[in-house]
């Protein structure tokens, strides 16, 4: 009997030697199954004319730089780098300090071992920028959006939320509890219609990007905080795309609609405007900000920010404290080229804002025309499904601090160059 078992504990190792197994079989075919879905599914974005590719840059990032493939200086007008901070000098050598003396990362998170005094000094800094009682930072401001709402909201509070809001902000809401209703974009008065059903709840918020990324349109602040005054609401507002430049000192959306002191929780970024290298942040009441550093899961399960991303963002901040001059620059550039399009006969979105969408409809017109400016030396992206509706492709522009009136200048006489090569103005 026992040699009997001996015999069959040797020849099992054999058994998979000359019999493969099933379960690998099933796995290999399962691989080739989903493979086989991906390549369609690739396949339907190619013929769709909405692949997405990704250009190569081989310079720091600026008005101008060289791109991979291409020859000389190409201008760049799609980057977040609205005041052209991305590359400042005191900014790059505010980044060196800090990785020098405080070294590359943390290799924590930051209740471990990950807080730093430089994470300190720029949640400081953030919170007085925004006149709040304090401030969080977050490896994104798509991490501050996952990790606010389930913190604040419950299952007896209500969110509502613009239709058009940033997927982040659409991804954050999902992960809590709380009733949610979706209000049309912009629209007031839907959105006292949802507030008025929201009434029995026990808190209310009202969620709003202050600037919508895909339009350059700008949320109604000052009618949203009547309505919250009216129907006992709160107010949020993500602002990546005003942070820096919007407003008077460059404080944002709420500060360009006076009402500062009337929104009580902002989302924003330090990956845009404040110098372009990563992370992102809440400032607002300190028992809020408290809150989320017990349970707010992307703080909790996330790496602190580097160093030299602390440093880079900390100079930033400082330098828009001292002067608002950077931001009150953007205005006259913003306008220079949104008349100058519209005069050529292009259809441009928004209103004032340097985020400039070109609309062109067709998204395989938009990634063509996006091709040829690059061959005039003007770095553009075409903008399709998924990232804005069906219809509605365009080629998004963004002014920075950093572009010259000339540089304005040679991006609209290539776009009209290109328009004219593709019919789009005459």
């Amino acid at each position: 009997m026992l040699v009997r078992k001996a015999v069959r504990s040797l020849g099992n190792p054999l058994r998979g030697i000359f019999y493969p197994s099933v379960t690998v079989n099933r796995s290999q075919t399962a691989l080739a199954q989903a493979r086989s879905v991906l390549e369609n599914e690739l396949d339907t974005i190619r013929a769709g004319g909405t692949w997405k590719g990704e250009r190569i840059i081989t310079s720091k990032q600026g008005a101008h730089i060289y791109v991979d493939g291409s020859h000389g200086d190409i201008l760049n007008f799609c980057a977040n780098n609205y005041l052209g901070l991305s590359s400042h000098p005191a900014v790059v050598e505010a980044g060196v300090k800090a990785l020098q003396s405080y070294g590359a990362g943390l290799s924590s998170v930051r209740f471990i071992c990950g807080t730093q005094d430089l994470h300190k000094n720029l949640e400081r800094k953030l919170a007085e920028f925004h006149e709040r009682e304090d401030a969080i930072l977050y490896a994104s401001c798509f991490d501050a959006n996952a990790g606010l709402f389930e913190v604040l909201m419950g299952p007896e509070d209500a969110v509502l939320s613009d239709e058009l809001n940033h997927a982040s902000i659409i991804d954050g809401i999902r992960l809590c509890r709380a009733k949610r209703l979706r209000y049309r974009h912009l629209d007031l008065n839907d959105l006292e219609d949802k507030l008025k059903e929201a009434q029995s709840s026990r808190l209310r918020l009202i969620v709003t990007d202050g600037v919508f990324s895909m339009d350059g349109d700008v949320a109604p602040l000052k009618e949203i905080c009547d309505l919250s005054d009216r129907y006992g609401a709160m107010v949020f507002i993500d602002e990546c795309h005003a942070t820096g430049f919007l407003g008077p000192r460059g404080r944002g959306t709420d500060e360009l609609l006076g009402v500062m002191d009337r929104v009580q929780i902002v989302n924003s970024t330090l990956g845009k405007a404040l110098g372009g290298a990563a992370g992102g942040y809440t400032v607002g009441p300190k028992p809020l900000i408290d809150l989320l550093r017990q349970r707010s899961r992307p703080y909790l399960f996330s790496n602190s920010l580097p160093p030299p991303v602390v440093g880079c963002s900390t100079r930033a901040v400082e330098l828009l404290l001292e002067s608002n001059e950077i931001a009150q620059s953007m205005t006259a550039k913003t306008m220079r080229f949104r008349n100058a399009m519209t005069a050529a006969g292009f259809t441009i979105s928004g209103k004032g804002h340097p985020i400039c969408p070109v609309m062109l409809g067709d998204a395989r017109l938009a990634s063509l025309m996006a091709d040829d400016m690059l061959k005039l030396g003007v770095y553009v992206i075409g903008f399709s499904y998924p990232v804005v509706p069906k219809g509605k492709a365009r080629i998004r522009v963004q002014i920075s601090a950093a572009h010259s009136n000339e540089d304005i200048d040679r991006c609209v006489d290539a776009f009209i160059q290109t328009g004219r090569k593709h019919g789009v103005v005459s």
